[in-house]
């Protein structure tokens, strides 16, 4: 029986892969490169460096035990009452154990206040301070790292858990490069098998954090370090004077210490679970107010990188801000131009087009798992999510691209970031006039 499949197969092969080229170039020339390609040769120098530095990775180890620094972790958080003791727990179970417990309740109206006083009272908790009226996260960050003490400060997300030897391993790669200024932990869904929405986020935090920022941190580009998991040099904050307003605050000050000259690693090792957003509409508002960021620091605040002339330019620092924005913003806006010059020429052929589209995208997913899998300490969980592979066309081919292009609309043409309630009115007002 003759099928639509004979006609799509018979369509490619009489056309050949120039067609096939020909239409889906912006997967060949751009995509496939740097979201395929590179993962797997950072996954073979990953195996290969692993072995090599291992010895240095222990001698590393055994300086820091020896020397055993206090380590402040801090968690500023608001209305964080059902997440705290996990966190709380979870930090005094570290393999490592000369920390400092820092909480920052920020203005909450739940049982946070509460639930901090008495693990502060019964010795979980170091200091507890609270914040009557809320500040925003940068101004609580900040307050704790007034309290803070120790040589390095760990800055968490309140509603994160961590495995045992989660500080140990982010605090090493300090004693393996003294040019090191800040570690990017690794943070995986906690709540990934909820619903799609969370299985899909799990994935792309696999992809996008695992081994993405492994990627970017290999090449000397990683720009980020997440606010849910992060450590720094208290020297290096002290000098920089903390964290600026703004909802893309953990970027911001990624930039300011590379700026410094320092490097910013990633340890995949050191690994953080945070609860995912589980509602469609709640993810949008989450994702509208990151990706504004990339307009607010990376083009307008930090805007000097990008000059020669500047004593903050040098060419890591730069390439690191214009992978981004070109990877993001530029390739956005392209794409639109693309998707609509396909369907214009080749209406007629739309049902043959779209299924092979399906099969390259698909295949390229399911080959970047692969990669997360490879080097996954939890791939025997993590293959659950196999399933929802196909899925990924779709967030992040269309949800999460339209999302962004949302997001860079409004702060461009609006200066939206300034406006959203993440922040207090009060708080975005300043950091407006002093244009941080």
């Amino acid at each position: 029986m003759y099928t639509f499949w004979d006609d799509f197969f018979w369509y490619w092969y009489s056309n050949g892969f120039e067609k096939v080229f020909r239409i889906f170039w912006y997967f060949f020339l751009l995509e496939a490169p740097r979201f395929l390609l590179m993962d797997f040769v950072v996954l073979f120098a990953y195996f290969r460096k692993r072995d090599k530095d291992k010895g240095k990775r222990e001698e590393a180890r055994r300086e820091f035990l020896f020397e055993n620094p206090l380590v402040s972790v801090i968690a500023p958080g608001k209305n964080e009452g059902k997440h705290i003791y996990k966190l709380v727990n979870s930090l005094n179970e570290q393999t490592y154990k000369n920390i400092q417990i820092v909480i920052v309740d920020d203005g909450s109206d739940d049982e946070t206040p509460l639930i901090c006083k008495s693990l502060f009272d019964n010795g979980y908790i170091d200091v507890f301070l609270r914040n009557d009226d809320r500040g925003g996260k940068a101004s609580a960050a900040n307050l704790a790292l007034r309290y803070s003490t120790g040589k390095f400060v760990v800055h968490l997300d309140a509603d994160s858990s961590f495995d045992a030897n989660a500080i140990e391993n982010i605090i090493i790669p300090f004693y393996m490069d003294k040019t090191v200024g800040a570690v990017g932990g690794n943070i995986k869904a906690r709540n990934f098998d909820k619903n799609i929405c969370t299985s899909a986020q799990a994935i792309e935090y696999l992809q996008t954090i695992s081994v993405g920022r492994m990627v970017t941190s290999y090449l000397g580009i990683y720009k980020i370090i997440s606010g849910a998991f992060g450590a720094f040099r208290k020297d290096i904050i002290d000098r920089i004077g903390g964290w600026d307003i703004g909802p893309g605050l953990d970027g911001d000050i990624t930039v300011k210490i590379r700026k410094l000259g320092y490097t910013i690693a990633f340890e995949h090792t050191a690994v953080g679970l945070t609860n995912v957003p589980e509602k469609w509409g709640v993810l949008s508002k989450q994702r509208l107010r990151w990706n504004k960021s990339l307009i607010r620091f990376r083009l307008r605040k930090h805007k000097d990188i990008y000059s020669p002339t500047s004593a903050a330019f040098n060419f890591s620092n730069f390439f690191a801000l214009f992978e981004n924005v070109f990877f993001n913003l530029v390739l956005d806006a392209i794409w639109f131009f693309y998707i609509i010059n396909i369907i214009v020429v080749n209406v007629d052929f739309l049902a043959f087009i779209i299924p092979l589209k399906i099969m390259l995208y698909g295949t390229a997913s399911f080959l970047q798992f692969l990669v997360v899998l490879a080097i996954s300490e939890r791939w025997r969980q993590e293959i659950k999510l196999l399933i929802f592979i196909p899925v990924m066309m779709i967030y992040n081919g269309y949800y999460m691209r339209v999302i962004r292009t949302m997001a860079y609309v409004k702060e461009i043409f609006f200066f939206s970031s300034y406006k959203d309630p993440w922040n207090p009115a009060k708080s975005s007002k300043k950091a407006q006039e002093f244009g941080l």
